[in-house]
């Protein structure tokens, strides 16, 4: 595969937004692209305006970059991913991640759609992501090492970053907004997980499924970012539900959580911009 050119996708973001570049990103997930038309947009850029930049081809995924304030706080908005099973190599799956954190993103949030294991964790709620399994196969950082991110061999011990969990549990808590713990679980998909896979996630200490998000850590993790990361729940999982899996549920479960999660992450995020202030 040939090699991305990390110089020409940085030059074409800083040709469109030429003002100071935030420090922080937010991915959105499927069913959750509304959060982006809060921001206070100063910048956007479509991907398929930066050269070989992968494209989403996901419905729900509208595929852009949105730069601007979210309460106040200096934010880059992912308005759509992409996922193995659109057919991407993994490694395709680290280009946006790089391209942030050679812009000068340390800190990314990363939101998914993903499935329930608990009847008590149904759709409409919300999960802090605690750990993940890597279930997909996959790892973006296979093959040759490059040195400019950080070493071949780096720490999982603390995927998701302490203080940002302490940061979104808090702005809940404040909310009063209930705010599930736990661990989520990555299959490559496209399909649904089976109900027999499901009793094997849970019985290895999974809380939630979904298709995205781990590729995103590693690639952070690698880069040395501090990550977050928040399921929105939009179903339970197969054999725990009473009826089949769909993708329009997803979406549609997700947009109805849209207005939880935006006043969750518009606290956090002015919460994030205080301490900020305050050094």
């Amino acid at each position: 595969m040939q090699k991305f050119n990390y110089d020409k996708a940085v030059a074409v973001i800083k040709q469109n937004h030429q003002g100071p570049f935030p420090k922080t990103a937010l991915v959105l997930g499927s069913g959750l692209g509304r959060f982006g038309e809060t921001m206070e947009i100063e910048t956007v850029v479509d991907y398929g305006d930066i050269p070989d930049f992968p494209v989403s081809t996901v419905s729900g995924h509208s595929g852009r970059f949105l730069i601007g304030k979210a309460s106040g706080l200096p934010l880059i908005c992912m308005q759509g991913r992409m996922h193995l099973y659109e057919g991407y190599p993994a490694s395709k799956l680290a280009i946006a991640i790089r391209t942030l954190r050679l812009l000068g993103v340390d800190t990314l949030i990363l939101t998914n759609a993903a499935g329930s294991m608990h009847e008590d964790m149904g759709p409409g709620s919300l999960m802090l992501i605690e750990d993940h399994i890597n279930f997909s196969g996959q790892n973006p950082l296979v093959g040759p090492n490059d040195q400019r991110f950080g070493d071949r061999f780096f720490d999982m011990s603390s995927a998701y970053d302490s203080e940002l969990r302490k940061g979104l549990t808090e702005a809940a808590q404040s909310l009063g907004i209930g705010l599930h713990k736990g661990v989520y679980v990555q299959t490559m998909g496209p399909n649904f997980e089976t109900p027999a896979e499901v009793r094997m996630f849970k019985q290895l200490g999974a809380d939630a499924v979904g298709m995205s998000t781990v590729p995103e850590c590693l690639v952070a993790q690698h880069a040395g970012m501090r990550v977050a990361g928040l399921s929105v729940i939009t179903n339970l999982a197969a054999g725990i539900a009473k009826h089949a899996l769909s993708h329009e549920e997803t979406i549609s479960e997700g947009s109805k959580a849209t207005a939880t999660t935006e006043r969750l992450l518009n606290r956090f995020f002015a919460d994030l911009n205080a301490k900020q202030m305050a050094g």
